[in-house]
């Protein structure tokens, strides 16, 4: 991961991965079109935090857990999005193996 704060390296992660682009994202999220580009692109560059709200929009453009982005380590990073996209019942299922994995 780089100096970059988590938060910032995720938006760009899974915007990238998705394939937006900064200003789509940005529109998407409910920023003004003429805005929408820079202000995603301080977002990534870490030079300004998006408040929660903006957190939880980002996260269902892109179709991630809210949790991803707080995610410092990748490994989890990428495991909480495993988890977020299992069913309900697997992710139960998941969670048991791992109670007992460390009783």
């Amino acid at each position: 991961m780089s100096s970059l704060s988590p938060v910032a390296q995720r938006i760009r992660e899974a915007r990238v991965k998705t394939g937006l682009s900064q200003k789509s994202l940005g529109i998407a999220a409910g920023i003004d079109e003429f805005s929408a580009s820079p202000r995603i692109n301080q977002y990534e560059r870490g030079k300004h935090a998006p408040d929660f709200s903006m957190v939880e929009r980002l996260a269902k453009i892109l179709d991630v857990p809210v949790a991803y982005f707080y995610a410092k380590e990748d490994w989890l990073a990428e495991t909480i999005c495993f988890l977020g996209k299992l069913p309900e019942s697997s992710r139960e299922n998941v969670i048991e193996r791992m109670e007992r994995l460390f009783k």
